[in-house]
């Protein structure tokens, strides 16, 4: 029987940077075997956490398990039940993934987040996550602004909870195909094209052999 593995979209804009790597990613993962799919976040009707408790209450049938019935749920419950590989891909908003890509991994996290002193997981096997990061900053100015601050807490948390944490972070990325169009005078577009065609193809290879290696170990 194939494993599968499922990615989920954070990105609002089908077929840009963050698609382009996750269906990369699926291609690698596809050719190594496994059966694949994709879910758009933005596709979806849901919420973050809403902080009910219901999956760590004792003895219910929903312990470690988020109970809300939006279309998150469906997502959340196959991920469990069927799932043997997790690739993420959001950009990254004001230093942080979109609002879309948080509230799927508050929901996400919370629900195996054991509240012990341990400080371990209902999570009852190891899940392989992938995270794709795409952004319009440069890794400098990710260090000088402290921006991977919360995405390392949020590694921390993944390797944590479902034993085996990947990231792919893709910088200076492309936003526009003509930055005359819009208010972007910060940036020089020559350059801004001159990344995207030079270093873009080795992120796309990057996440390709990750995909393919994600169930490797």
């Amino acid at each position: 029987m194939s494993k599968r593995i499922i990615a989920i979209s954070g990105s609002p804009r089908k077929g840009k940077n963050t698609e382009q790597l996750l269906q990369e990613a699926l291609r690698g993962a596809a050719e190594a075997g496994a059966e694949t799919k994709l879910v758009r976040l933005y596709e979806l009707k849901f919420h973050g956490c809403y902080s009910c408790f219901a999956c760590k209450r004792l003895g219910s049938p929903a312990f470690g398990r988020c109970v809300h019935g939006d279309d998150l749920q469906t997502v959340l419950k196959e991920i469990h039940e069927e799932a043997d590989g997790l690739i993420l891909g959001a950009p990254i908003y004001w230093g942080h993934p979109s609002a879309e890509m948080q509230a799927f991994q508050e929901r996400l996290l919370f629900q195996y987040y054991d509240y012990s002193p341990e400080g371990g997981t209902l999570l009852d096997r190891i899940l392989p996550v992938l995270c794709i990061y795409t952004m319009n900053a440069t890794a400098e100015q990710t260090k000088t602004f402290h921006m991977d601050n919360g995405w390392n807490m949020t590694a921390a948390m993944f390797q944590r909870f479902f034993g085996s944490y990947q990231e792919l972070r893709s910088y200076d990325t492309l936003q526009f195909d003509d930055y005359s169009k819009y208010a972007s005078s910060m940036f020089d577009e020559t350059h801004k094209k001159a990344v995207h065609e030079q270093a873009f193809p080795k992120d796309l290879a990057k996440a390709y052999e990750l995909g393919r290696n994600l169930l490797a170990e």
